[in-house]
């Protein structure tokens, strides 16, 4: 178990549940269309124990939840929930910069389509003014849940 969610940090929080080795894929996965136990292994060569191990984690945290789609015998699939749907921007931006950062041989291996019909990159913007958000645009403060603690020293100054 890591510490992470000891510390009074959303990030920190987040990375405890959707950060561990293999779960981002996991996520992916779900996300694409692929539901059940045997094909999440088959695709993403995870040992079995580990992705129980995993999909039970993420069960827990109310990112998926498992569904019956058999009953004789009983079989399940997994689907993603409003917070496992809700962590689709995050995945598609850390495909954005994985594409730019440290794309595969021969290019990006997807390749992203809107509604519109449009492809995309993500970006991240104001939803006020529509500019970049980005290190050069924002400013970190302190907000209403701030507390010392692991984690937190630069946004919970001592009174």
């Amino acid at each position: 178990m890591n510490r992470f969610g000891e510390m009074h940090c959303s990030i920190a929080q987040a990375v405890g549940v959707v950060a561990e080795p293999w779960t981002p894929l996991i996520l992916r996965d779900l996300f694409l269309g692929l539901r059940r136990f045997d094909e999440l292994s088959e695709d993403l060569g995870i040992s079995r124990n580990l992705l129980t191990q995993r999909l039970d984690r993420l069960q827990a945290a109310g990112v998926v939840e498992k569904v019956v789609y058999q009953e004789r015998p009983v079989r399940h699939e997994y689907h993603l929930t409003e917070a496992g749907r809700d962590i689709v921007p995050a995945l598609i931006t850390l495909m954005a910069w994985g594409d730019r950062w440290s794309t595969p041989p021969g290019g990006p291996p997807a390749v992203l389509v809107h509604s519109c019909g449009e492809r995309f990159t993500p970006r991240v913007t104001c939803p006020h003014c529509g500019g970049p958000a980005d290190a050069e645009t924002i400013t970190v403060v302190p907000g209403p849940g701030a507390a010392q603690g692991p984690g937190t020293m630069v946004l919970a100054k001592p009174d």
